[in-house]
């Protein structure tokens, strides 16, 4: 049967770059590689098409010997004719294509130690805790080393034995001498399941497992200043590894319980302080709560609602330096009075009186400037 032309094999154009070469072969080797359509039977032949005519394109000099002579170069007895295989196209050498489409090493899978998976835990805590740090014992269920067999599976006096089946390897190989080249198949060794060995009498605690499911107390350090979304990390305290690897971490993850008086803004706090009528037209020195403790704040006479006063240093120490806190903003909010009886209602009307020209000057002022701010001056 005669050869189809290299160029209908790549489903690539006769000017074709040797990036679109590149590319349209890749996608081909893919699609037809054995491993991918193992119920497929022609898949093998296919893919030795698709790769002999990359390896006459992807070469500047059989290309062009290819594109003088067709399949019959004279001066190579021909592109891949009877018993020529391939040329000098390493088949062998490229039969792992699989593993570089689809994240294989091209060799023997590693069995070395692996690292034990991470662990993620979320932890509330308090706003002053959050604020000054705290330690807090959790528990967490992990897997851990069996502390009977020490993490070999085997029942102690016992020991593992080499599984015969993929030398202690963990897979199993299949080699095939085609036409085409030898092809070479690698999958788990059904024997010892990937482990390389094999667990006669298995340990009574773990059954074989090496490892155990319990149940731990750690003991986190929360640093002052951490706030909602942060994270800390314990080294060692997550999964234990498979097969004596090392252990994977713990990530602890801040969430701050609201409080009922303080908000908090990166390393500030606000706080919204109530002023009865008088105290703030009289002004007033009151006791004003924060994260220390309380602490005094005279409040000057006129002191109008939604006047903001700090408090210096007394807001949420900056994470990695307690010696920085920020401020803490006293927001006051003037209450009115309500369900006044009629004493005070005259006293309120007859005090009305006596500032009814300076409010209504209050008044036309601020009237002036939302015209201004709103109209501009004329």
């Amino acid at each position: 049967m005669s050869k189809r032309d290299y160029y209908e094999v790549l489903g690539v154009s006769r000017s074709a770059s040797p990036e679109e070469i590149k590319k349209a072969y890749r996608k081909l080797a893919r699609q037809y590689h054995p491993d991918v359509n193992k119920d497929d039977p022609k898949a093998q032949e296919k893919f030795a098409e698709v790769a002999e005519a990359y390896d006459v394109l992807s070469d500047s000099q059989k290309r062009s010997r290819y594109d003088q002579f067709g399949h019959q170069d004279p001066s190579q007895g021909g592109f891949g004719g009877q018993g020529a295989g391939f040329g000098d196209f390493d088949f062998g050498g490229f039969g792992d294509i699989f593993d570089m489409f689809f994240g294989g090493s091209g060799g023997p899978r590693s069995r070395g130690p692996q690292r034990g998976q991470d662990l993620e835990y979320e932890l509330e805590v308090d706003f002053e805790d959050a604020a000054f740090g705290v330690e807090e014992e959790i528990q967490i269920p992990r897997t851990e080393t069996c502390s009977t067999c020490a993490g070999s599976g085997a029942k102690p006096g016992t020991h593992t034995k080499k599984c015969t089946v993929c030398n202690g390897t963990g897979e199993q190989q299949t080699v095939t001498n085609t036409p085409f080249g030898r092809m070479v198949n690698r999958r788990v060794c059904t024997n010892c399941h990937g482990q390389g060995v094999i667990i006669e009498d298995p340990c009574p605690d773990c059954r074989g497992q090496g490892r155990r499911r319990v149940r731990r107390t750690v003991q986190i350090k929360v640093p002052a200043g951490v706030d909602t979304g942060m994270r800390l990390r314990v080294s060692g305290a997550g999964e234990a590894s498979p097969n004596g690897g090392q252990p994977g971490d713990l990530h602890i993850v801040i969430r701050v319980r609201p409080h009922d008086l303080f908000e908090r803004e990166g390393t500030n706090v606000y706080l919204d302080m109530p002023l009865t009528f008088v105290q703030a037209a009289l002004g007033d020195e009151i006791d004003v709560p924060t994260l220390d403790g309380d602490v005094k704040l005279r409040i000057p006479e006129g002191t109008q609602s939604g006047t903001s006063f700090r408090l210096r240093g007394k807001g949420i120490p900056k994470l990695g330096s307690t010696a920085t806190r920020g401020d803490q903003h006293v927001r006051v909010q003037v209450l009115t009075p309500t369900n006044l009886n009629e004493k005070q209602k005259e006293l309120f009307r007859e005090l009305g009186k006596e500032l009814g020209h300076q409010t209504n000057e209050q008044a036309r002022s601020f009237m002036e400037r939302m015209k201004d701010a709103f109209l501009g001056n004329a």
